[in-house]
């Protein structure tokens, strides 16, 4: 009879959505990072009436979250923390002090989300922002994810193993391998096609080591109710292989001047042999239960000649679902991509669309739902990770509702989050991550009030006033780019834009702007000892110098081509002055120095060779990216970084040696300037040197 009534309990609890053990995710999250809930914290389950949804209820001094699922779970759990105790967690800055632990007046109050999927993560955040990622860092990326109620995230950095493997049963030699393989910094333009081996090689050490924390990861993702996203074959293959094999097999030229991977093309019969192999690889190490494969034939560019794009796709979604039964493609919405023919006769239920920029595009409504597919709303918020506030928070709530209601809305499935870089504009990714759980067209303006009081703890009057002014500048920018930071461009005569794409405009008065960093920073002595705060007073503070700065050189320039000394002069020392502030300013936060991310690239070597490489790649990444060309620059400062260390010596010491040689050769326009070039190689070479990095 025990047993009867243990097995009719345990099908009650499966017939209602969840099992005995689904919220060990959110208890774990619970113990991690707000221990003072522990005790009057309860997770019950909650009969799932369609998508995932919570229940929040409970006197002061204990809440009851019931979920459909860990997920919703941990949703709750973090949607109690932001909106009863004001708490949170973010990339800049955790608010986690011990609080009351409040009821839940009215309850029990019930969310439920709209959005099958809500979604994390570009191939580049993984170098942008987690290339040398401890676990204690992944345990905190993964604990944010689930507050914010992700349960789709793409992982990528396992995947070094699964190519290792595949080549070996292909019979390709450990110098061949170790020659496709790149660094730890450069994964995200190996999986996506555009370039191979560079800041390689990997030792086998490495490839271990980030094989388990893959599988850690992993593990991890399921406790939480995170479906994983992993590579999948789309074709790409060395570049060398053409040499070895008589299947039709595409060179794809080069990608900013890197040799790109070739690619097999999928109606070939050796297609599908080599897509077997890879995928039992992925299953031998990563394990039978995954439904989602990423990979886009043709990223940015690429040789599509003598292929059919049709029937590649079709053969591509196959071999995908051979071996693991029910698969789901999943492809970014980027630049052509998908384009049109290649998932013309795919499965496109089984096809998953990301509307990458949305802050920007809507080919989701041009492409009539990219011809008939579901797709998920994403925000990509910034590239390269480059400093600077962005975020148009009405276009978010205004686009999300138009998909979700309009005639593709049948068609929406979610929205997402997928910057190059995470540790910027919080809260861009809040809102964006929210939006899934908000049946209503949502006002940013009237949002924006939780948010304040969840980030620092509390409402405050004077920072209520500096958001507004925010939401009119600076996270009101439809242009898709943020103004970059002068101070970290390449001198020149006008100058430019930091990296090849950005801008110098500021599209939002500065003035107003100003007026509103003004009112945050009196803020500062009730919340100076709240992190977050402290971190976006110096971000705003950074911006304002920043804007400052494109004023003060495009004087410094105007002045050059008049030929006004005096003016030149004040409006040189001006720029150099501003310098001076933003390093000053930046010193004072261990998030923003320099030798914090060189400690962090030192710490993921284990060997001399593994720090020394790690710390290599580390600077070029944020310097000179990669490569030697001169011809092929175009990548130099993409990711620049306004780091205390950097700010000086590599950003300031350009602009002081740009006025250096203005000044030996003033009256004599044909002067070369300084060979930034060599002089950036020169300063990643410098810094790359691990004896040389700051103890903590």
């Amino acid at each position: 009879m025990r047993r009867i009534l243990v097995l009719f309990f345990a099908a009650a609890l499966a017939a209602r959505g969840y099992s005995a053990g689904d919220f060990a995710g959110a208890e774990g999250i619970v113990m991690r990072r707000v221990p003072w809930l522990e005790g009057h914290v309860r997770f019950e389950g909650l009969a799932a009436a369609g998508h995932d949804a919570f229940e929040l209820s409970g006197p002061p001094g204990r809440v009851v979250i019931r979920a459909t699922g860990p997920n919703a779970a941990a949703a709750g759990l973090g949607w109690y923390l932001k909106y009863y105790c004001h708490r949170s967690m973010s990339h800049l800055g955790d608010n986690l002090s011990p609080a009351r632990v409040p009821g839940v007046p009215g309850g029990p109050v019930r969310i439920e989300s709209w959005a099958a999927l809500r979604y994390a993560l570009n191939y580049c955040t993984f170098n942008y922002t987690m290339s040398f990622y401890s676990w204690g860092d992944w345990e905190h990326e993964l604990d944010w994810m689930a507050l914010s109620g992700v349960n789709l995230m793409l992982v990528a950095n396992g995947e070094e193993a699964v190519w290792r493997d595949t080549l070996r049963q292909l019979g390709y030699g450990e110098a061949d391998i170790a020659a496709f393989i790149p660094g730890p910094a450069y994964t995200a333009w190996w999986l996506m096609g555009n370039l191979e081996g560079v800041g390689g090689p990997m030792s086998e050490g490495m490839i271990e080591r980030r094989c388990d924390t893959q599988r850690r990861i992993i593990g991890r993702m399921r406790q939480l109710g995170i479906e994983p996203v992993l590579p999948g074959f789309y074709g790409m293959v060395p570049a060398a292989m053409a040499r070895r094999s008589r299947a039709h097999i595409v060179a794809q030229g080069l990608w900013a001047g890197f040799q790109r991977p070739a690619i097999l093309d999928p109606t070939d019969p050796e297609f599908a042999r080599v897509a077997g192999v890879y995928y039992a690889q992925v299953r031998r190490l990563y394990g039978a239960g995954l439904r989602y494969f990423s990979g886009d034939p043709f990223h940015e560019g690429g040789v599509m000649a003598g292929v059919d794009l049709g029937r590649a796709g079709a053969a591509v979604q196959a071999a995908m679902t051979r071996a693991f039964p029910g698969a789901v493609w999943v492809l970014q919405g980027w630049l052509e991509n998908p384009r049109a023919g290649l998932i013309a006769s795919s499965d496109k239920s089984r096809i998953l669309v990301q509307e990458l920029f949305g802050e920007q595009t809507s080919n989701w409504e041009k492409r009539g739902a990219y011809e008939g597919t579901p797709f998920v709303w994403c925000c990509i918020d910034n590239f390269g990770e480059r400093p600077g506030l962005f975020g148009p928070l009405q276009r978010f709530c205004d686009e999300v509702y138009r998909a979700r209601t309009g005639p593709y809305g049948r068609y929406l499935r979610g929205t997402g989050v997928m910057p190059e870089g995470i540790a910027n504009n919080p809260v861009a990714y809040d809102l964006a991550l929210e939006l899934s759980w908000h049946a209503d067209h949502v006002d940013p303006a009237k949002w924006i009030l939780g948010y304040e009081a969840y980030r620092y703890g509390d409402a405050d009057p004077g920072i209520a006033a500096a958001w507004r002014g925010l939401l009119a500048t600076v996270y009101n920018n439809r242009t898709g780019w943020p103004p970059e930071d002068v101070l970290c461009a390449r001198p020149s005569t006008p100058p430019t834009s930091a990296s090849h794409w950005g801008s110098l405009d500021v599209p939002y008065d500065p003035a107003v702007f100003a007026a509103a960093a003004a009112r945050f920073a009196a803020a500062a002595p009730r919340f100076a000892s709240n992190d977050p705060f402290r971190l976006d007073l110096a971000t705003l503070r950074l911006q304002v110098i920043s804007n400052e700065a494109i004023g003060a050189a495009r004087a410094a320039s105007g002045a050059l081509a008049h030929r006004d000394r005096p003016a030149f002069d004040a409006a040189s020392a001006r720029l150099l002055g501003l310098g001076t502030r933003a390093e000053a300013l930046l010193a004072a936060e261990p998030e923003f120095r320099l030798a914090t991310h060189q400690r962090q690239a030192l710490a993921y070597g284990r060997t001399d060779a593994e720090r020394a490489g790690s710390l290599r790649d580390a600077m070029a990444l944020v310097t000179y990216w990669a490569g030697d060309d001169r011809r092929k620059d175009e990548l130099h400062d993409y990711a620049f970084k306004a780091w205390s260390g950097m700010m000086d010596s590599y950003s300031m010491g350009r602009w002081r040696a740009y006025f250096g040689s203005v000044d030996a050769h003033w009256g004599e326009p044909s002067a070369p300037l300084p060979d930034f070039f060599a002089w950036e190689r020169r300063w990643a070479a410098a810094h790359s040197d691990p004896a040389m990095v700051p103890s903590p």
